[in-house]
């Protein structure tokens, strides 16, 4: 497997391109390189947050009607570095035999993807830690995947309220701050993006970044 290079020169992400769809884990890329994916609810803005890291407005599409997109989407950063989108969850108006199958899609890919060096998690900073969440963050757990959870819209609370969910999701979680880190963001104001582009750029291009995951478990801007 060829790695990507340790060097600290920071990953561009304005230059990421779409690389290709997979409907189930067999079809994806080789399973060689890095990549860190982006999961959320349905409506949790996860498009968005894609679009504003990348500065592309049309990089990651949403679908009309929410939960209807069962692809994972891969994009390239370089030849050995990619985002990809997994299918949002959550969704309330989908078979529940539909649901099963993307579940256990997204519960196979947290734990068997060798190539996946972290996870962004997206959460309504209204809504955070519903139950297909916290479903999603046992699956990581369970997998020691470093995750790093963005409380999206955080632009439609007051500073205070905002900082006050924050603090509560960080206690709630605080028995695995060794693998989660939390940060307030808003795509809207692109409130947190350079701490989000910092974490990537650590998972994608430092070897050493999975030992030091601990040492600061996370993050309040």
């Amino acid at each position: 497997m060829t790695e990507p290079s340790t060097s600290p020169a920071k990953l561009r992400f304005r230059d990421a391109t779409f690389l290709q769809s997979a409907s189930a884990i067999e079809n994806a890329p080789a399973d060689g390189g890095w990549e860190v994916a982006f999961a959320g609810r349905s409506n949790s803005g996860k498009s968005s947050a894609i679009n504003t890291l990348t500065e592309q407005s049309k990089l990651a599409r949403t679908s009309r009607t929410p939960g209807r997109t069962q692809l994972i989407n891969f994009f390239a950063l370089t030849e050995n570095q990619r985002l990809v989108d997994l299918p949002g969850y959550g969704f309330a108006k989908v078979p529940l035999a539909v649901k099963k199958k993307w579940n256990q899609q997204l519960e196979r890919y947290l734990q068997h993807r060798q190539s996946l060096r972290g996870l962004v998690m997206l959460m309504d900073v209204r809504h955070p830690l519903t139950e297909p969440d916290q479903q999603m963050l046992g699956w990581a757990i369970s997998a020691t995947m470093p995750v790093h959870i963005l409380l999206t819209k955080a632009d439609k609370l007051k500073r205070g309220p905002a900082q006050n969910t924050l603090l509560s999701v960080q206690n709630r979680l605080r028995e695995h701050e060794e693998l989660i880190r939390v940060q307030l963001f808003s795509s809207l104001k692109r409130q947190g993006v350079d701490v989000l582009s910092k974490q990537i750029n650590r998972w994608l291009t430092d070897d050493s970044v999975l030992a030091d995951e601990a040492e600061s478990p996370s993050e309040t801007s």
